[in-house]
């Protein structure tokens, strides 16, 4: 960094309370540069940063943390407060291998009041910690930040009823940007546009003082409205939701004015109860390619500053992702009963396609996995075909649904899990690697997952022709193995497995993205003298119990391998399984899966091998079991 840059002097909130007004509107711009810098090469959550740059310098200008609490819904709209908050020079491993998180994370700084990477939880954590304040006897400010799209979830909704009835004093900011990760959906929506523009406002107030100046004693009727609650703009503001609730609303104020922001966030802190400050942001803000494609800029990888084009790998197979969108609208063309539903995220599930082509049976429910789940439960009841399309890391959210409003009522919802097993540099938050431990144990549930990208397509249409219960498909993120997908679409017979080779010596049982593992292994088991046969599970649950007990009583050594989690997962199915018809006792087991941690954030080969599941590292342990 040159000596005259502003964020030279900036290495905690303290260094914002002397700076002048130009000196910090200088600070945004220079902080936008190093967004752009590190995002390019890093990948990470651009457009969302980029829209609050100058509210994260006026929070720190005007509260002070660590002392005072944000508490930022999701997260990715934390990089700033990350600089700001003497992460400065750490900033470049944004999101690499032992770097910086992507989200705020307590264990990495006093002044991550609380760790988030799902959405809408910032209210209800907000309203937490200024209770334990309260209980204290504390004084400080807790300040929670959430962006209009993560007001669709229900949860925050839930924070809102709790906080307007005890009256507890904290400030939430409202980040309205019109979009999530994509434009935002929904009644809300459409609520805080109103609230942008005034529309509403504007024109109940004309028609109430010109009904009035109208009648006989109107303007006396009008001066008594001004000097009760308000005045006329109390009776007819839209913003009356949140007052109604008991927050006082103040806003809406542009969030790119530092010069507007300043007061208005001085002012909230002044207020005994809650209060709401609506804060209108551009996504994207200052960077023209993130400006006119927010979508693609909410979390992007790589990317070349000059064009905004994505840096990719030349020849690399298409994603899993887009080979489900694209599956997904070929079987609809033909079957009519197909629906497709999303929780906000058309573009990151590839149910994007399926918009375009069949807008009328397309249903994006906003950020609100629960209700996804259960709207498709009630539409399943009427013969549709509902195709649920959520990340395995949002389904946890939707949990109970899945269990009470699907599997209780044995209904042929079909769960589609994108991003399942270890997701790379979005970390912890975000890993996908509890769903076969969840949905094993579920009555009525079948539970799939493809060794490719022709089997993802097999076994979409295998759900679509399933209608005996509810059944859920769980594939990985990025780039397919590379197969030919010219290979004539047709269904797979429920709970039978496939196998790939045969062994002398053991069996390797495999799943899903494992399952290519599982061969690299058995080639270097081969060159070690040791025969492994392989098998592609292609079911959690119902097992292949038939050829599992085949191969037990043939190898006599079975191997599990699993992009999930070990305790409760494949491996513990597979033991279960051979323990019910006595074989344990001649069978030896060897699980390979993911341990009982919290896997941190880097490229996905580090991460493997930091826990044991290369091929290398699985080929020598199988030996030395042996």
């Amino acid at each position: 960094m040159s000596e005259n840059k502003i964020l030279d002097r900036v290495n905690s909130p303290l260094d914002l309370k002397t700076l002048t007004l130009k000196e910090m509107n200088r600070l945004a711009e220079e902080i936008r540069q190093l967004l752009i810098e590190v995002v390019s090469k890093n990948g990470g959550h651009l457009a969302p940063n980029l829209g609050v740059v100058e509210l994260t310098i006026a929070l720190h200008r005007v509260f002070d943390s660590p002392r005072d609490k944000f508490i930022f819904d999701v997260g990715h709209q934390a990089y700033i407060h990350k600089i700001i908050t003497g992460r400065k020079e750490a900033f470049p491993t944004l999101r690499t291998y032992k770097g910086l998180s992507g989200f705020p994370k307590r264990q990495e700084s006093e002044h991550d009041a609380f760790g988030v990477g799902h959405s809408s939880t910032s209210v209800s954590a907000a309203d937490g910690i200024a209770a334990a304040r309260d209980l204290k006897g504390e004084n400080y400010h807790v300040v929670a930040i959430i962006g209009d799209g993560a007001m669709t979830g229900g949860m925050s909704f839930e924070a809102l009823n709790h906080i307007g009835d005890t009256g507890r004093r904290i400030i939430i900011i409202l980040n309205d940007n019109e979009m999530s990760i994509s434009k935002n959906v929904g009644a809300m929506s459409q609520y805080l546009y109103q609230l942008r523009t005034g529309e509403t406002y504007n024109k109940l107030k004309h028609n109430l003082e010109n009904w009035l100046g109208d009648m006989k004693h109107g303007d006396d009727v009008l001066e008594v409205i001004d000097r009760v609650k308000g005045g006329v703009k109390y009776l007819v503001s839209p913003g009356s939701i949140f007052e109604y609730l008991g927050i006082k609303y103040f806003g809406p104020v542009d969030g790119h004015d530092i010069e507007a922001l300043l007061p208005m966030l001085t002012a909230a802190k002044r207020e005994e109860g809650p209060v709401l400050i609506h804060v209108v942001t551009k996504k994207g803000k200052g960077y023209t390619p993130a400006e006119e494609r927010p979508n693609e800029f909410h979390g992007t990888g790589p990317f070349d500053i000059a064009t905004g084009k994505k840096i990719t790998k030349p020849g690399a197979p298409p994603t899993y992702t887009s080979v489900f969108g694209k599956t997904l609208v070929e079987l609809a063309e033909k079957d009519k009963s197909i629906v497709a539903i999303t929780a906000a995220m058309p573009e990151g599930t590839g149910t994007n396609l399926f918009a375009q082509r069949f807008p009328d049976r397309f249903f994006d429910v906003g950020i609100a996995e629960q209700h996804a789940v259960t709207f498709a439960a009630g539409l399943a009841t009427e013969g549709i075909k509902p195709v649920t399309a959520i990340y395995s890391t949002f389904m946890q959210r939707a949990y109970d649904q899945v269990v009470h409003d699907i599997c209780m009522q044995n209904l042929p919802v079909k769960l589609c899990m994108d991003r399942a097993g270890l997701v790379g540099d979005d970390g912890y938050t975000h890993h996908g690697v509890f769903d076969y431990a969840y949905l094993i144990p579920l009555p009525n549930m079948t539970v799939m997952a493809p060794k490719d990208e022709n089997e993802l397509r097999h076994m979409l249409l295998t759900a679509m022709e399933y209608n005996a219960g509810p059944i859920s498909l769980r594939y990985p993120r990025g780039s397919g193995v590379g197969v030919n997908l010219s290979e004539p679409l047709h269904t797979l017979p429920i709970g039978k497995a496939e196998t790939l080779r045969e062994g002398r010596d053991l069996t390797i049982w495999a799943i899903g993205s494992m399952v290519a593992e599982a061969e690299k292994t058995a080639d270097l088991l081969q060159a070690k003298g040791i025969s492994a046969g392989v098998v592609n599970m292609r079911f959690a649950k119902p097992l292949d119990e038939d050829l599992l007990c085949e191969n037990a009583a043939k190898t006599h050594r079975i191997v599990t391998m699993e992009e999930g989690v070990l305790k409760g997962g494949v491996g513990d199915a597979v033991m279960e399984t051979l323990n019910r018809y006595g074989q344990m006792h001649m069978t030896a087991v060897l699980p390979f899966g993911i341990p009982d941690e919290f896997i941190s954030q880097g490229d996905k080969k580090l991460l493997m091998h930091d826990i044991g599941l290369t091929p290398e590292q699985m080929a020598e342990k199988i030996s030395h079991w042996m």
